[in-house]
């Protein structure tokens, strides 16, 4: 899927691209300040403040970038209830876009993020379950246990099985941490396919104008399943859903 564009395209995308790094950038500094400001008051309020900015983020890059989105699937998500979303991980925009969602959804992230100037200091106030990766068995039992509490406080959990950004096209390892979650906790599992990573590249720093596809997938049951069994039918639908969007 790889096309050649004009030296004139390359300009625009390289001057839109270096406006929104310097937008995010100069945004997030100033914003951070203020979201560490409000650690002491409850989740919600920081939460929020979080949001306002992913969807800031969000807006500025149709804007700045000219990548818009379409989403599919919202009916999906349960009104009364909560549980795991185990989403594909492409690129960076729906780490921005999905927390909207998903009611105070507790992001599963390594560790090391929350070291990250500015950005890292911002996400350490929604509360997300910050694991070690380099200790697997504590890695997954800290899923597991604080996972539990933020599903019985109404949270969500948003999870990128594949644990890295993965290019489009390619197919990561799908762990199975989400899917213990799940079945452990009763609760349900919702998948989440997209092709983000077509327009804003890992490791990349140009951004490609287009519209992004999202859909939201169904429902999947776990009780009375096996996590395995749970994973496979979540890794198959994201897959063959992928296939559909990203032509």
């Amino acid at each position: 899927m790889t096309t050649k564009i004009s030296v004139l395209q390359y300009i625009n995308r390289f001057i839109r691209s270096l406006v929104f790094t310097l937008f995010i950038s100069i945004v997030t500094t100033f914003y951070c300040a203020i979201c560490l400001l409000a650690f002491p008051f409850p989740l919600r309020y920081r939460y929020a403040l979080i949001a306002f900015w992913t969807r800031m983020m969000v807006c500025a890059m149709k804007v700045i970038c000219q990548i818009d989105y379409h989403v599919e699937g919202l009916e999906n998500i349960p009104k009364n209830r909560n549980g795991v979303v185990l989403c594909k991980h492409q690129s960076t925009w729906e780490t921005f876009f999905l927390p909207s969602f998903f009611h105070q959804a507790a992001i599963i992230v390594k560790r090391e993020l929350l070291w990250v100037p500015f950005f890292g200091w911002g996400m350490a106030t929604i509360d997300p379950i910050a694991i070690n990766r380099s200790d697997k068995a504590n890695a997954m039992q800290q899923v597991i246990s604080k996972g539990k509490k933020c599903l019985a406080a109404g949270r969500w959990i948003l999870m990128f099985p594949e644990g890295t950004r993965i290019a489009p096209g390619k197919i990561g390892n799908y762990r199975m941490g989400g899917a213990r979650l799940a079945v452990s906790a009763g609760c349900p599992v919702i998948p989440v396919a997209h092709n983000a990573g077509r327009f804003w590249p890992k490791g990349k720093f140009l951004k490609k104008p287009g519209t992004i596809q999202m859909v939201i997938g169904p429902v999947i049951e776990t009780a009375g399943r096996t996590p395995e069994d749970v994973m496979a039918e979540v890794k198959a639908w994201i897959e063959t859903t992928i296939l559909k969007i990203d032509v």
